[in-house]
């Protein structure tokens, strides 16, 4: 996995034309858009500091729609949801209501306290939702890079929202090029400095990694999952998602898995800046295949 602090400047010198496209079709479509909303409290005698959200949704409603929560990546120690602003007005104008939050960063934050941090957005978007036209029964969360490890850690792995008192309210997963589906493996092999920034995330302990590591909380009952990966991404992360995918094997067979040629480890995400890149269907699809198993 290599630095992902240059997604900033390449996100920023699309974002105009990114524009361009959503000036037709769809883009017309209104929809309301909250920013800056407070889901975590900060805490001065934990040091802990205030994150918020950004909410998309559309204009008006018959019915409560679905609800799209996006981790955003940046090798856990860089990345602001702002960036993404534009996929949530995409998602909103497709009839669902898109949350993209922040969480804390390395090196102020370890990997558990993102992880903790990401559950808690899901636990105010499933109590608060509604007022903004999303169905808290129907909630899925998404990530990319290092947003798809925390998705992937706290949509299988429930002690993360049994701790905050609820049952794991994530009806789907969706993985976008995800980092740390093995960190244990990955950092077993890579033998980093002691000053490197994944130690600082994933602290120096090899139980701390395996604790980290999404492939060792596979089960039956967690939520379905879609994974998308990219056919020229970085070699461990497509390491990782290979081995992730296999041993799904034992737990969910039928999981869907994309591995998009030609794509490179950021144009994974940035495809999503197109309102009509087919990965919008796709997971419309996959969405809709989750409420016939919800009825069934």
């Amino acid at each position: 996995m290599k630095s992902e602090l240059r997604i900033t400047l390449i996100i920023l010198s699309i974002v105009a034309a990114a524009f361009l496209l959503t000036l037709s079709g769809c883009s017309f479509k209104r929809i309301s858009r909250s920013k800056d909303i407070v889901y975590l409290k900060p805490e001065n005698a934990t040091g802990k500091v205030e994150q918020q959200l950004n909410i998309f949704a559309p204009h008006k409603h018959q019915k409560l729609n679905d609800v799209l929560i996006f981790i955003h990546g940046g090798n856990w120690n860089s990345g602001k949801k702002s960036q993404y602003n534009i996929i949530g007005s995409h998602w909103a104008k497709k009839g669902i209501v898109c949350v993209i939050i922040d969480y804390p960063l390395s090196p102020d934050a370890n990997y558990k306290e993102m992880a903790i941090a990401s559950a808690q957005s899901v636990k105010w978007v499933k109590e608060n939702i509604i007022t903004y036209g999303g169905n808290p029964e129907r909630i899925f969360i998404s990530g990319h890079s290092a947003g798809g490890h925390l998705a992937a850690l706290i949509s299988i792995d429930n002690t993360y929202f049994e701790d905050l008192g609820i049952k794991n309210p994530i009806v789907g997963t969706i993985l976008i090029d995800a980092a740390g589906l093995d960190m244990y493996g990955y950092l077993m092999e890579e033998k980093l400095g002691k000053d490197h920034t994944y130690l600082r995330t994933f602290t120096s302990d090899p139980k701390i990694w395996k604790q980290a590591t999404p492939l060792y909380y596979l089960h039956k009952n967690m939520p379905p999952m879609l994974i998308y990966q990219g056919g020229k991404t970085y070699p461990s992360i497509s390491k990782s998602n290979e081995k992730f995918v296999k041993a799904l094997k034992d737990f969910a067979p039928g999981t869907p898995y994309h591995i998009l040629k030609g794509k490179k480890h950021i144009p994974m995400i940035i495809q999503f800046f197109n309102p009509w890149n087919n990965r919008y269907d796709e997971i419309l699809d996959f969405m809709k295949e989750a409420d016939r198993h919800a009825v069934n």
